[in-house]
């Protein structure tokens, strides 16, 4: 009978499915009880969650999250807005992500991996509602700023030192989301009784994301820029009882062994406290290189502009050219347009090793900054 009480079709579905794990957060949408009650018996616009999962065998908070679900959604205020759904396996996803309008993912940056359930909902016309991790933070921010409406994003991928307050302020923000902009666009509905403006949603998420976010599209990107590129590498190192790969293996010995010589400074670049958008500004740099030669190093500058911990973000990376010898060091120069829009920048310049038969210049340990 319980059952029977449970769950309407026409009502706006919420899902939450996948392995229970603890920065997967399962229980954040419960957070204020009471703002969740009250958002999900409201008469003329309710709102149901269907819950669904395990727990790792061992992982007993996981387990315990479960518990909480479970036992919440059997108090008289979510009785007939809220099941968990036991026995969960590849069927019950399958209903799942097919069944529901809107996919839940709460987990804590950057803990997330990929978030495939999510991508499963896509192609099924199931609109994504999921903090900024994972795929989503990829999906979201490459494509909100182009397209019209296609999911939403819990919080703006801010981090916080305190987790009780990371979870404080992203739970607001769920319930923000539901009450602002999730339910009002769901329930809004013409005379013919279609909810217009979320079939265009739909129709943007699948048009937009489905044709970046699938299985062919991820097996030809790896078959064309790894798996074939490693296959030619092959083919060429090992020619000729792999002449070539000796002789990378041993000038990168001989580099390795001496990089721990490797000195850089910058020297003054004569940059005033301002300058003009599109200036540009003249850069160098001195290389103290032990036995190694500048055969042997790629110099370059490392400028952009800087957040609010200082750090270089969206950096225009510049190859320096050599253009002296000093006493001790070489000399590299370049002449480049740091500033490619208004704020503070930052500078620094980086040594990597050169050699043509190398797949890229950066390998672990031989960088220096």
């Amino acid at each position: 009978e319980a059952a029977e009480e449970a769950l309407d079709p026409e009502t706006l579905t919420i899902g939450f499915a996948r392995r229970f794990a603890t920065y997967k957060r399962g229980t954040l949408l419960l957070r204020d009880k009471n703002r969740l009650a009250s958002i999900l018996n409201e008469p003329k616009r309710p709102v149901q969650v269907i819950f669904a999962g395990k727990a790792h065998p061992r992982d007993d908070a996981g387990k315990e999250l479960l518990q909480q679900i479970s036992s919440i959604a059997r108090e008289p205020q979510f009785r007939r807005r809220m099941v968990f759904l036991e026995n969960y396996d590849l069927s019950v996803a399958r209903y799942l992500v097919q069944g529901v309008d809107v996919w839940l993912n709460t987990p804590l940056r950057p803990n997330e991996a990929s978030g495939t359930s999510g991508m499963k909902a896509l192609v099924n016309g199931v609109l994504n509602l999921s903090t900024l991790d994972g795929w989503w933070d990829e999906a979201y921010l490459d494509h909100s700023k182009d397209c019209p409406t296609f999911g939403w994003a819990i919080g703006k991928g801010e981090s916080y030192a305190e987790r009780s307050y990371q979870d404080q302020v992203e739970a607001e923000a769920l319930y923000d989301l539901l009450e602002r902009d999730v339910i009002p666009s769901f329930y809004d509905r013409r005379a013919d009784g279609l909810p217009r403006k979320w079939i265009s949603y739909m129709k943007s998420s699948i048009g937009n994301l489905c044709a970046s976010f699938n299985t062919n599209r991820m097996i030809r990107e790896y078959t064309e820029r790894f798996y074939l590129a490693a296959h030619t590498d092959y083919e060429r190192l090992s020619a000729n009882g792999a002449a070539l790969a000796k002789s990378l293996a041993e000038s990168m010995a001989r580099v390795r062994e001496a990089w721990h010589h490797v000195r850089i400074r910058m020297l003054d670049s004569q940059l005033p406290a301002e300058i003009e958008m599109g200036e540009s500004v003249r850069f160098q740099a001195a290389v103290q290189a032990g036995p190694l030669t500048p055969e042997d190093l790629r110099v370059e500058l490392y400028a952009g502009r800087l957040n609010a911990d200082g750090d270089i973000v969206e950096p225009v990376i510049t190859e320096m050219k050599l253009a002296g010898q000093e006493s001790d060091a070489y000399r590299y120069e370049v002449t480049a347009v740091p500033c490619c829009g208004s704020g503070r920048h930052g500078y620094t310049a980086r040594v990597l090793p050169r050699n043509a038969d190398m797949r890229h210049a950066l390998v672990p340990g031989l960088i220096t900054w």
